[in-house]
């Protein structure tokens, strides 16, 4: 019994040690995007966010039902910043801004 208790502690250990060094080695920014306010414009900065090297995960909300979107980018310090995240959806018409 004991060594089934400890082959399962050991696999999961060994699973969830690279979750826990992807975790360390990622920063996350919130961004204020304007001008979304179509139904599209939300998927598209999603995947063009999605596309940038150094990306692990972006969710995208449109807290109040206006214009403006809310993207929160899990990133990789040393792939990219936030300074490029914000030069991606500007370039795709969207204006955006760190949120403070």
């Amino acid at each position: 019994m004991q060594k089934q208790l400890f082959a399962a502690a050991l696999a999961l250990g060994l699973t969830a040690a690279p979750l826990v060094a992807l975790a360390s080695d990622s920063n996350t920014v919130i961004l204020d995007v304007h001008h979304a306010g179509c139904v599209l414009c939300g998927p598209i900065i999603k995947s063009s966010l999605q596309h940038v090297p150094g990306v692990n995960s972006v969710a995208v909300s449109q807290p109040n039902g206006m214009a403006d979107v809310t993207a929160t980018i899990a990133y990789d310090p040393a792939k990219t910043t936030p300074t490029k995240l914000i030069k991606i959806v500007t370039d795709r018409g969207y204006p955006a801004e760190v949120m403070q």
